[in-house]
């Protein structure tokens, strides 16, 4: 990963210093998803229970949680996993010392776990980390069999270094709950991905509605900015549980809620496997969004 001086291509957005893709970093050959939203929204349930129907599907399925707080990946595996970052630190850097066990870790149904981490507090940049994860599988030859690379990312901080993944993926999902500050966050999300999308293959997939009753205020919104909702996940309380069992919801007992929950993410997996037209979302202006939700 290098700094782009705006030498070599033209930046993503006015004024904008970003990280950009070494092209030797390239994913190949797997159909490589990130998803976004506000912070708490539900960004790691919603990817671990999303690799997990890929798998049932019967695809090949890495999920790679890029946020310091590494926990992307402990429902599918059951426990915390230490970060790449961290193992990089025990072998002074030398990537050739590790071994692959020493950072990917097998999950629930043959998901395959790797927790990217973060730069120390204040200091460092998430491109930086994101970056040589992507390096360290590739050295590895950890992507040539892989069919679903998912890229779980730090909340709604959407500056250069934690819109590194998006340089990799084919799309981005939005997750938001139908209420204004993920709306908000989503709209930010949006317009990022609509900045790299100028340099980069990615498109935007969609949003997944989560944690919410209704859908009214996405709705709205999605249809005022061109967006398209993919999926809607009710606030249920097993879902909140199997977090606290560290389990997907595959494997909760059965209730015709959590049945239809599953189906939802099984539905979402199939739809993004075939593939989803992009939308042309084009994001609002702060002030637009608060008078066009109406809140005061």
């Amino acid at each position: 990963m290098t700094l782009l001086d705006g030498s070599d291509s033209p930046p993503d957005g006015d004024g904008s210093v970003q990280v950009a893709l070494d092209p030797d970093d390239k994913i190949q050959g797997a159909k490589v998803f990130a998803v976004y939203g506000k912070g708490g929204i539900g960004k790691s349930t919603t990817s671990s229970n999303l690799s997990a129907a890929f798998s049932k599907l019967g695809h090949r399925v890495l999920q790679i949680g890029c946020d310091p707080k590494h926990d992307s990946t402990f429902t599918l595996t059951k426990k915390m996993m230490p970060t790449v970052i961290d193992v990089l630190e025990t072998v002074d850097f030398h990537s050739e010392e590790l071994r692959v066990e020493d950072f990917m870790f097998e999950g629930y149904n043959g998901v395959m776990c790797v927790e990217a981490g973060g730069p120390p507090a204040g200091t460092g940049c998430g491109g930086y980390v994101v970056g040589q994860t992507v390096k360290l599988l590739k050295q590895h030859h950890l992507l040539e069999d892989t069919d679903v690379v998912i890229f779980d990312v730090l909340g709604d901080v959407v500056c250069g270094g934690f819109a590194a993944p998006l340089q990799h993926a084919d799309s981005a999902v939005v997750v938001a709950a139908n209420d204004f500050d993920s709306i908000f966050a989503m709209n930010r999300i949006v317009a990022a991905i609509n900045a790299k999308a100028k340099n980069y293959n990615v498109r935007l997939a969609g949003v997944v509605a989560n944690r919410s009753a209704e859908t009214d205020e996405i709705d709205r919104f999605s249809d005022a900015i061109g967006m398209r909702r993919l999926a809607h996940f009710k606030d249920l309380d097993a879902i909140r549980r199997s977090r606290l069992k560290k389990c997907t919801l595959f494997e909760m007992e059965d209730s015709p809620e959590v049945e239809q929950a599953r189906q939802e993410y099984m539905n979402l997996a199939r739809t993004l496997w075939n593939g989803v037209d992009p939308v042309a979302a084009k994001p609002m202006k702060d002030r637009d969004i608060f008078e066009f939700l109406g809140f005061e």
